[in-house]
């Protein structure tokens, strides 16, 4: 005779689901800041509401595909992507049923595959010198470079900002266009409040300046263009660079 098996059934105990990383709060989080017109209203949303989710959502695909080896490459991939998560929220168009999680998933992944293919095809060319720090693993890693700047360091820090803002302040008189204007203002304030961003490399500074100033990218990269020319007029050393090395 053949014995019948029953099916054990697993029931989920109440009270232990765990809340979804990326769920409908995000959701509406998102659909919330595309209607938002003040950028310290966006920035507050983002930060509190959509930063978490999007860092998450793309911490997991890094770890579960393997995208990348090593403490430095994997940081610097990460808010890579998060940024351009941050670039694509107004493309994301909630009235066609799809949920912002399955979304921004296929966004992450297809720009993390993108990357990957470019990095493989440049460790094919050449060989990194800090080959052997990224493939430290360890906690002590991390630690040796928390530490805090020396006071030399932030004395010239402030001397230098003070200076830029002096600078930022006389391009902004040669200007003429309401265009330039609103560009320099974006400028003056995105740099006044330097220390409260996330996310500061080349592409979020051209996103918040497209924030605050409400400009197009062809708009912002035209005016741009105009401040450049009188910032190499007036100062002959790159205060820009050195603020953001220090």
């Amino acid at each position: 005779m053949i014995k019948k098996t029953k099916r054990i059934r697993r029931k989920r105990s109440k009270g232990k689901s765990s809340k979804e990383y990326f769920g409908i709060d995000t959701h509406n989080a998102i659909k919330e800041f595309q209607h938002l017109e003040s950028f310290e209203d966006k920035h507050s949303l983002y930060i509190l509401r959509i930063l978490p989710a999007f860092d998450k959502l793309v911490e997991n695909l890094i770890f579960i595909h393997g995208f990348a080896k090593g403490p430095v490459i994997f940081e610097v991939l990460k808010s890579d992507c998060v940024t351009f998560l941050y670039e694509t929220i107004h493309k994301f168009d909630p009235d066609r049923g799809t949920k912002a999680f399955s979304y921004f998933n296929v966004v992450a992944k297809n720009w993390l595959i993108i990357q990957s293919k470019k990095q493989a095809k440049m460790r094919r060319r050449t060989v990194s010198i800090e080959s052997d720090l990224q493939e430290s693993n360890s906690i002590d890693f991390y630690d040796e470079f928390s530490l805090e700047p020396q006071q030399d360091k932030r004395i010239i820090r402030q001397e230098s900002i003070e200076s830029l803002n002096k600078l930022l302040l006389e391009i902004k008189n040669r200007l003429k266009t309401e265009k330039e204007m609103a560009c320099i203002d974006a400028i003056i304030s995105l740099f006044s409040r330097v220390d409260d961003l996330e996310l500061l490399n080349k592409r979020a500074i051209f996103v918040y300046l497209r924030d605050i100033s409400s400009l197009s990218p062809k708009q912002l990269s035209v005016t741009m263009s105009t401040i450049r020319k009188h910032y190499r007029d007036i100062s002959g050393r790159d205060e820009y660079e050195l603020f953001l090395g220090l």
